[in-house]
């Protein structure tokens, strides 16, 4: 049986180079997408379960011996379209088999992820199925390009399932073209390999949390400013996970942090802002490079104005002693 990987080689060699499209003759994808590579990709790996479809078993297997494909690129699924799709099940039956293949410990899924989950929710004992012959190389290049083109697949997904794919094409060219990505949109999504291990960390258990243009343009800047840009991104971060902070933002974020920093320590000012309640002087304000104090006269400020602040100092530090 032939490698999967030899024929996706083969059947996309004709795909045009991106810089050949005009930009008239397909409707863009979200992402930067190449819409005749992704289409000739896709195609390719229908054919190829169809084909191996074609020589497989039918059999009955039960749910709990099969188990997802290991380099399923997809780490959340969308819960209300599985409960969707498990209503469909039930009313009428599982209308096309998933495909698995067999290992030492039981069966692998090589196409119908969401069918097993579905009947897994139905709490379903087994599930029709094709049982076929897969190498490793099959099963890693059509968990790819089967999941590409989803929607509510996130770029960080897609990103960890272009690293595992990458060993299969003979270079980053190639697996651009067969995948139907622009080399721009490729190495945006290679982009989240080069963030700091905090934020993978989150991206592992949040993968949209970042999108693959906000990860270029941070890892953009943690090159261009180094150890100190990095330290900001560590403060920062937290707000992009909470929400409070656009992803968007981020990484002007951080070279603002670094720039205000930079500025000063050179500078090493000390500055001291007065205001008034009425034509009262209430207080003072005052910063250096060392701290920021401020002070209130006891007569200028009544027990709610001092409940109010320190809820205020309350909430701002919370949970970050220092």
């Amino acid at each position: 049986m032939s490698n999967l990987r030899e024929q996706m080689l083969a059947k996309t060699a004709g795909i045009r180079s991106t810089s050949s499209i005009k930009e008239d003759e397909v409707k863009r994808n979200p992402r930067t997408q190449t819409a005749p590579g992704l289409a000739g990709a896709l195609a390719v790996a229908q054919i190829r379960v169809q084909e191996l479809e074609s020589v497989g078993a039918s059999s009955q297997l039960p749910v709990g011996e099969i188990v997802p494909n290991p380099w399923q690129p997809r780490r959340k699924f969308n819960e209300g379209k599985l409960s969707e799709l498990a209503e469909s099940i039930r009313e009428v039956g599982l209308l096309q088999p998933i495909v698995v293949r067999r290992v030492e410990s039981g069966y692998q899924i090589v196409a119908g992820e969401r069918r097993w989950r579905a009947h897994k929710m139905l709490s379903l004992d087994v599930i029709k199925t094709v049982v076929i012959e897969c190498s490793d190389q099959d099963m890693i290049i059509l968990a790819l390009v089967e999941n590409l083109d989803r929607d509510d697949l996130t770029d960080y997904e897609v990103a960890i399932a272009i690293r595992r794919s990458e060993k299969e094409f003979p270079n980053r060219t190639r697996l651009a073209e067969a995948v139907g990505l622009s080399r721009t949109g490729l190495y945006q999504f290679l982009a989240f390999e080069k963030l700091p291990g905090f934020i993978k960390g989150d991206l592992d258990l949040q993968p949209a949390l970042l999108g693959s243009n906000a990860a270029e343009e941070i890892v953009s800047a943690l090159k261009k400013h180094g150890s100190d840009a990095e330290s900001a991104a560590l403060e920062l971060w937290p707000e992009v996970v909470s929400g409070n902070l656009a992803q968007g933002k981020f990484a002007s974020a951080i070279v603002a942090i670094v720039t205000k920093r930079a500025s000063g320590t050179t500078a090493r000012e000390r500055s001291i802002e007065k205001f008034f309640a009425g034509k009262e002087q209430a207080g003072s304000i005052t910063k250096d490079v060392n701290s920021f104090t401020v002070k209130i006269k006891t007569s200028a400020m009544t027990d709610a104005q001092e409940i109010k602040i320190r809820q205020l100092i309350s909430e701002l530090y919370k949970g970050e002693p220092r």
